[in-house]
This record gives C-alpha cells, sequence and structure tokens, in this order.
C-alpha cells in the first residue's frame, strides 16, 4: 500500500497557518480542526515548517510568560521530514518511528499533498492485515474454486 492510497480515502485536505500567527492562537484551532500538527506557510502558499501539538505544550511549561505573544515561526520545526505520493506505508512507518515523529507532510515537488499521521500508517497496516488475513482463512477454507 502507498501514501496516496490512505491519501484517497481520506482526502488532501490540511490545516495550514502563517508563521506570524500567535502561538496562544494556534492552539485554538487544533482542538477546532481536530487535527494534532499544522503546516506553517508563507504568503505565497510555500511550507516554511511544522507545529505539532507537543511543540505549544513544550513552549507553554518552557516560556509561560511570554506564550500570548509568542509567534508561531519560535517554535515551528523547519527541518522537515516529507514524503511523496508514491511511498510505502512500511517506509512512512520506520520513518516516523526512527525520528519520533507522527505527522509527515507529503509533497509532489514544492506542492502539498496531503499530511499522514501515524494513525493513519496505523489504520492503513491493519486494514491491510485484515484484508490479507480473510483471504488467507478463506482459502485455508477451500472456499475459492479451483
Amino acid at each position: 500500500m502507498k501514501v496516496k492510497d490512505i491519501l484517497a480515502q481520506k482526502g488532501s485536505r490540511v490545516i495550514t497557518i502563517e508563521k506570524d500567527i500567535s502561538v496562544l492562537d494556534a492552539m485554538k484551532i487544533f482542538p477546532a480542526n481536530r487535527v494534532g500538527s499544522l503546516i506553517v506557510v508563507d504568503k505565497h502558499n510555500e511550507i516554511l515548517g511544522i507545529i505539532a501539538a507537543r511543540d505549544v505544550l513544550m513552549a507553554v511549561i518552557n516560556h509561560l510568560d511570554q506564550i500570548k505573544t509568542m509567534a508561531v515561526e519560535e517554535i515551528m520545526t523547519t527541518n522537515l521530514i516529507i514524503g511523496t505520493e508514491e511511498d510505502s506505508i512500511e517506509y512512512l512507518q520506520a520513518i516516523m518511528t526512527e525520528n519520533r515523529i507522527r505527522h509527515i507532510p507529503i509533497l509532489e515537488g514544492r506542492k502539498l499533498k496531503g499530511l499522514i499521521s501515524i494513525g493513519d500508517v496505523v489504520k492503513a497496516l491493519m486494514t491491510e492485515k485484515d484484508v490479507e488475513n480473510r483471504y488467507l482463512k478463506d482459502y485455508i477454507a477451500d472456499k475459492y474454486p479451483g
């Protein structure tokens, strides 16, 4: 299974914010959209970074006094690990596990095609294994002609 299969089922909607939005305002966007990360873009929609809920939590812990005025660009991750639509789910799982990240932006060239979470990966892998298991059980039970 490939990333494009997940995006075909999940959709390619990605919540983006600009770098000068306050961390406090960004905090409101997470629960309103039921997402765990936000892609940070410039005025031309070029990707600058990513901010995850954990980044916000660490900012609150480390900079509580400044959190109301702190901009997202001060805490966003700029060294992004990205994926493509042709990447396998197993590859994404390995990259996410090795780098301890939960979200990977999916790009085609410089165009944002979607965002894959570790939850999306686990769900896809479980579905794939369930289907394979069902086929094997049917084969063993001699449900196929021939």
